[in-house]
């Protein structure tokens, strides 16, 4: 499903004031516009959710499947409940030059270590674990199109697919209830020649001096926040920029969720 991702950031919220010029980006979008959000239902059939999501020329596979064991280390210590756990990886076409299978190197390249155990914190923050009893909700993430922003794309696309996959769980009586408990969602910002912009793509996510991502759930609260000084530092007033401007991009990610779940007649959370 299509939804519009045109949004205009509030000049003023919480009192800050942000100073936008009329610089039009490399894909002719505003500082403040996040990319085209898309979201495919459905791509994988033996999945229980799956999304193709896209955001602009960024395109995700995010699948959710269940298991029923947990990880040795849960059973070893005694731990009750659930765990949810997150596989990310960039199929050899999805940039070019082709990236190499990390099978041909006998290991998982740094990167994709990182970002996989990102999806699964961000996940795990909105999941009852107890709800899931003795069961392992597997998410895998595999980009085929990258064009910036992959790690964030495919948490939001996880989401939506997390939150398809609970219902399905109780619908089949896997699960007595849903442990979704929130939708979360997630973009980058960043600073480019002096000016804040949301949602980079990868042109811009090369030339930036500040990177910046965001991880929020559908109340506003963080899960994530990380920022990095590439070529410069970076002050205050505009980490509260990037901040803003994240927090209304991932207000409409959160609402093109909704409007497929709703469209669906799923409810991310149920009791």
């Amino acid at each position: 499903m299509a939804a519009s991702s045109r949004q205009n950031v509030h000049r003023r919220k919480a009192g800050l004031h942000l100073r936008f010029t009329m610089m039009q980006r490399n894909d002719g979008r505003m500082p403040d516009e996040i990319r085209p959000i898309n979201f495919e239902l459905n791509v994988a059939p033996h999945a229980s959710g799956s999304v193709l999501v896209s955001m602009g020329k960024t395109r995700v596979i995010c699948s959710v499947t269940i298991e029923e064991t947990v990880p040795r280390w849960m059973k070893e210590q005694g731990v009750t409940g659930g765990w949810l756990t997150a596989e990310y990886s960039m199929l050899p076409y999805s940039t070019q030059p082709r990236k190499p299978r990390d099978i041909t190197k006998g290991r998982i390249d740094g990167r994709s270590v990182e970002i996989q155990r990102l999806v699964g914190r961000s996940l795990r923050a909105v999941i009852d674990l107890e709800k899931l009893g003795p069961r392992t909700i597997w998410v895998d993430c595999d980009v085929l199109q990258a064009d910036g922003g992959t790690r964030t794309t495919a948490i939001t696309g996880a989401s939506l697919a997390l939150a398809i996959a609970c219902r399905k769980f109780v619908r089949e009586k896997r699960l007595d209830a849903a442990p979704m408990q929130k939708l979360v969602a997630a973009v980058s910002a960043g600073i480019l020649d002096g000016q804040t912009i949301v949602d980079l793509n990868y042109e811009e996510d090369k030339a930036v001096t500040v990177d910046f991502n965001l991880v929020a759930t559908e109340d506003s609260d963080f899960v994530e926040v990380q920022s990095s000084g590439e070529e410069a530092t970076f002050t205050g007033s505009q980490l509260d920029e990037m901040v803003a401007l994240a927090r209304n991009g991932i207000s409409a990610l959160i609402g093109a969720q909704r409007a497929v779940l709703a469209r669906i007649m799923v409810t991310p959370v149920e009791s």
